[in-house]
C-alpha cells in the first residue's frame, strides 16, 4: 500500500507496570475515604447491628491495610528498574 506505514504500539512491560503503580498510588486515598465511609453507612438499629467497639477495629484495621498497601506500592515504584524506564523518556 502506498500509505503511511504503521507501527506496533508497543510499551515496554516494565515501563507499563510502573505506570499502572503509580495509577494505584493515586487511588489509594480513594480507598481509604471509602473504607473509612462504611461504618456510618452501618444500621444504627440495636438488632443485629455491629458495635461500636467493632466499628473502631474496623476503623484501624482498614488503616493497617492502607499503610501495608501503601509500602507495598512504595517499595515496587523504588526499584533500579523504575529508574531505567524514567531514563529511556517513558
Amino acid at each position: 500500500m502506498d500509505g503511511p506505514q504503521r507501527t506496533a504500539l508497543f510499551l515496554a512491560r516494565a515501563s507499563y507496570r510502573q505506570r499502572r503503580l503509580r495509577d494505584a498510588a493515586l487511588l489509594v486515598p480513594v480507598l481509604g475515604i471509602i473504607l473509612w465511609i462504611v461504618p456510618l453507612l452501618w444500621s444504627a438499629a440495636p438488632d443485629g447491628a455491629p458495635s461500636g467497639r467493632f466499628a473502631i477495629v474496623y476503623i484501624f484495621g482498614a488503616w493497617v491495610l492502607l499503610i501495608i498497601l501503601t509500602a507495598f506500592i512504595s517499595r515496587s515504584l523504588r526499584r533500579p528498574d523504575a529508574l531505567h524506564d524514567e531514563d529511556d523518556g517513558g
